[in-house]
């Protein structure tokens, strides 16, 4: 009879870190080629994995920055990029999301994070308009996507960061393009820079804060004759 044996130390790092990694070589180089990269640009790949986005962002002509935290993939991603032949335009970056620094540079967003990340991306990517990038490709959970691009907004968030960024529903993604697979499919989240802004970047870190007793007094349900003060 054979041995049985319980989870890999890798097994528990992907369950940790919510890694989906997408293996569908075909689907990847369509998602990269739609994205209107243009020669030289900055792009950052937050959650670089294997390097699947990574490889096809630097064979597009763009530099990239492979954002990845996990130390074996950040080892084996060296190597993946050499043998692809596109070491030259790879920065490896072994960081967490919160440590990251982002460019001062302009750059965009290419990526597919964690998803459980997702919410805590966009808050440090749309919240710090001095870092601010020129536009964000997510592949995220596909009911995430569909929450952001809701007209009207379904979420506070989302409402305060539309006087700055348009969110658009991207093509969707079945969970067997990844491994390991998901329980739901995902699909692309593109976020854009308005131009110009409806309103002063200035008030983007705190619009939140200011929309919110708004927001709660239109969501609250509406009281009834029994209710209303004798």
């Amino acid at each position: 009879m054979s041995e049985r044996h319980g989870p890999t130390e890798r097994d528990r790092r992907r369950r940790t870190l919510g890694q989906n990694f997408l293996v569908d070589e075909r689907l990847t180089r369509d998602l990269i080629r739609g994205l209107d990269l243009r020669e030289g640009e900055l792009v950052v790949d937050i959650g670089a994995g294997v390097g699947a986005l990574t490889i096809e962002l630097a064979r597009s002509g763009a530099v990239v920055w492979a954002v990845e935290p996990d130390p074996e993939w950040y080892d084996r991603l060296g190597d993946v990029v050499v043998a692809a032949g596109v070491g030259d335009r790879v920065r490896r970056v072994r960081t967490t999301l919160e440590q990251l620094q982002l460019p001062r540079q302009p750059y965009r967003v290419v990526a597919n994070p964690p998803f459980g990340i997702t919410t805590h991306l966009l808050s440090r990517l749309l919240e710090q308009p001095a870092r601010w990038p020129t536009r964000v490709d997510l592949v995220v959970q596909r009911e995430v996507a569909l929450r952001h691009t809701r007209t009207p907004p379904v979420s506070l968030r989302t409402a305060a960061w539309l006087p700055w960024w348009e969110f658009r529903l991207g093509r969707t993604i079945d969970r067997t393009a990844f491994r390991p697979r998901p329980s739901v499919d995902a699909a692309v989240l593109s976020v854009l820079r308005r131009a110009p802004a409806l309103l002063p970047e200035r008030l983007a870190p705190s619009y939140a804060d200011a929309l919110r007793p708004v927001w709660n007094l239109a969501a609250a349900p509406p009281r009834g004759r029994h209710q209303q003060g004798r």
